[in-house]
């Protein structure tokens, strides 16, 4: 019997989602430096990614993985949330007086680099968007 294997296309949605990722961090006005410390990469996949050549992949472990997911699953909150791209992009950079913020901007506790962080911030964005899936 002949078997036949799909091909393995995992370094090439690494990369499709780490292009989103950095998109959305840019839109956000995170700088380079930060967009590296979100999504624990380096400099030179974060520029990579940035410029978005056709066919370039990837190999990213779970963290990497996990840090896109945050990413992108805020982004859609806040679309849900947000119609005007001000505050949609601009939420982000905007302080925040609410509890765990203490007056500091949600980009500002995500670029720390640490995955707790990014995940609070997650919880508590997608928290606003109520029943509205």
């Amino acid at each position: 019997m002949i078997t036949v294997e799909a091909p393995d296309n995992s370094k090439a949605k690494a990369a499709t989602g780490l292009k989103a990722a950095v998109g959305i961090l840019e839109k956000w006005g995170a700088s380079g430096e930060q967009g590296t410390a979100i999504l624990r990469v380096s400099r030179s996949t974060y520029a990579r990614a940035k410029r978005s050549d056709p066919g370039w992949e990837v190999n990213l472990d779970e963290d990497q993985l996990t840090r896109i997911s945050l990413v992108l699953n805020m982004h859609a909150a806040l679309r849900i949330v947000f119609d005007n791209p001000e505050n949609l992009y601009g939420f982000m950079a905007m302080p925040n007086h609410n509890a765990y913020f203490e007056g500091k901007a949600p980009l500002e506790l995500i670029s720390q680099g640490g995955i707790l962080p990014l995940y609070e911030v997650f919880k508590r964005i997608d928290s606003l968007r109520g029943a509205q899936w």
